[in-house]
């Protein structure tokens, strides 16, 4: 099966209630829904760009990237964390995937007719935020250049081959310590930045429903990069 067929997939089983996306312990804990932000956030995976993947890893296509954001370290929410383009859901927003679109517009510059919008995946509760997040499953069908819009909202648009993802050397656990409590989140280490908590919790998990995870070492543990 390939890249899109399985993403395809994995959109169906969401739409039909098969499958839940299970935020990082710090991030599931209780919230007033009535009082929370409707936000989404873009999973857009597509054809590797001119960026050839550094691992070989035989489950997943060679030639598959995600895009990703990191965010500007003069922010207020989440600076300097890596994420997936996204924001809130405005009140003229024609649907949560246009507002998925319109926010990775307004961020990295891509063309949103390019885009094939597969699904959306369950809400994730975004507590430290307020926010109720919706995954929305896009595939980059015709792609055009992206990059930073606005350098006070990113520091960084970048494309990462998936493989390098799933690669066990590239995977760890960070760690955060709040109230006597310590945290743990599954960690990406690529493109020479960290991506950790409710962006690489949700990566994880969909890549474990796609079959697309290989075992990596979940004792190695890094300090949380805040």
């Amino acid at each position: 099966m390939s890249a899109y067929t399985d993403l395809q997939g994995l959109a169906e089983r969401a739409r039909t209630g098969g499958f839940m996306v299970r935020p990082p312990d710090r991030w599931n804990v209780p919230m007033d829904e009535n009082t929370a932000r409707p936000a989404a956030v873009l999973l857009l995976f597509g054809a590797l760009d001119g960026e050839p993947a550094t691992s070989a890893m035989p489950l997943v296509s060679a030639d598959l990237d995600l895009l990703l954001v990191e965010r500007a370290a003069t922010l207020t929410d989440h600076p300097g964390q890596v994420a997936f383009p996204g924001g809130g859901v405005d009140a003229d927003d024609d649907s949560v995937p246009a507002a998925a679109l319109r926010e990775a517009r307004e961020e990295t510059g891509l063309d949103p007719a390019g885009v094939e919008i597969l699904g959306v995946l369950p809400d994730v509760p975004l507590p430290v935020s307020n926010f109720i997040v919706t995954p929305v499953l896009g595939w980059w069908a015709s792609q055009t250049p992206v990059d930073v819009v606005d350098y006070g909202e990113s520091a960084q648009v970048f494309r990462v081959p998936v493989r390098d993802l799933l690669a066990p050397g590239n995977r760890v656990t960070a760690t955060l310590a709040r109230g006597g409590v310590t945290y743990r989140s599954p960690a990406f280490q690529v493109n020479g930045v960290v991506v950790w908590g409710f962006t690489a919790g949700i990566l994880s998990h969909v890549f474990d429903e796609l079959g697309w995870s290989v075992p990596w070492d979940e004792t190695r543990e890094i300090p949380a990069p805040i």
